[in-house]
């Protein structure tokens, strides 16, 4: 598959994951983030792990546990505190900060030296984001403060050890996603147990929601998202991460009423321009040869030495 189209199909993972805020405050049963957490990520993980029908073998045991919690179970509790602690609008700003760690972790840990260009994008895109999302009456709190950029860091850094570990022998990104999914969900099983108690009672609106959450929103989001690191840089995957705060604007204003100002039109179109201007930069730089994939397998050739990864 060509570059764009994997770019694109990537996209729509955080296109999906802008769905969040309107499905959860219309849909779902409040004061509950970590509750759903469990139900976004725990059903899912599970039923993909199920439809891949492989299992985690020796290192990969601690490795998926280890990606679950960066990606999903630290990543999820943390971003929810930030959200409670802190305006919408201040949260998503530190979320837009995320590529900016990557970058930087992606320099040491993976040797993916960024541009200037590239850097420019993910500080441009974040400008843009803080464009649409900052009000005036924005407050900042110390806790929500720290669980936002620790959250930031926490999936930039799953991210870049995601693309560094790669896959066991013969594993397609739906077992890995499944597993880190799995994982993760029971990284924060206890923690909703202890803060938030018994589950609540769903009506027909909440299990609809938490089926979408579970299938679209996190399921498949996550799993081409994965899939996405396999094939991009990891820097590259990342500066995808302002379409989520945009879509959830754009949502707003379509589905829920909400105004959008001229600052935040002229932000939207900023940070946009961003992810595109990011994709130019990092498409200039060594990406590894892709062969097809046949039965949701992969196999890249890095083109450097002749070796065969799995």
């Amino acid at each position: 598959m060509k570059r764009p189209a994997v770019v694109a199909l990537t996209a729509l993972a955080p296109v999906s994951w802008g769905s969040t805020y309107a499905v959860a405050s219309e849909l779902l049963p409040a004061d509950r983030p970590l509750f759903t957490g469990v139900m976004r990520a725990l059903p899912a993980g599970l039923l993909l792990t199920a439809l891949a029908r492989t299992l985690p073998k020796g290192e990969w045991w601690w490795k998926s546990a280890a990606l679950g919690t960066l990606n999903i179970g630290a990543f999820f509790p943390l971003l929810f505190l930030s959200a409670y602690r802190l305006p919408g609008g201040v949260a998503a700003v530190l979320g837009s900060a995320g590529p900016l760690f990557v970058v930087g972790l992606a320099a040491l840990v993976l040797g993916e030296r960024a541009s200037l260009r590239t850097v420019l994008a993910a500080v441009v895109g974040a400008l843009g984001v803080s464009m649409v999302v900052l009000t005036a009456e924005a407050a900042l709190d110390v806790v929500g403060v720290f669980a936002g950029v620790v959250s930031s860091a926490s999936m930039a850094a799953g991210t870049v050890m995601t693309k560094r570990w790669g896959r066991p022998e013969g594993v397609g990104p739906l077992a890995m996603t499944g597993w880190q999914l799995t994982a993760g969900g029971l990284a924060i099983v206890p923690v909703a147990a202890l803060v938030e108690g018994a589950p609540p009672a769903l009506d027909g609106g909440a299990l609809l929601g938490y089926g979408y959450m579970m299938l679209i929103n996190t399921g498949l989001a996550y799993w081409l998202w994965f899939r996405g690191i396999g094939q991009l840089s990891a820097t590259s995957v990342t500066l995808l991460g302002p379409l989520s705060p945009l879509t959830a604007a754009v949502i707003g204003w379509a589905a829920l009423g909400q105004a959008l100002t001229a600052v935040q039109v002229a932000g939207m179109a900023i940070a946009f321009g961003a992810t595109l201007a990011g994709q130019l930069a990092t498409a200039r730089t060594r990406q590894p040869f892709s062969l097809p994939e046949e039965n949701d397998r992969n196999i890249s050739m890095d083109l450097t030495d002749g070796r065969v990864r799995r």
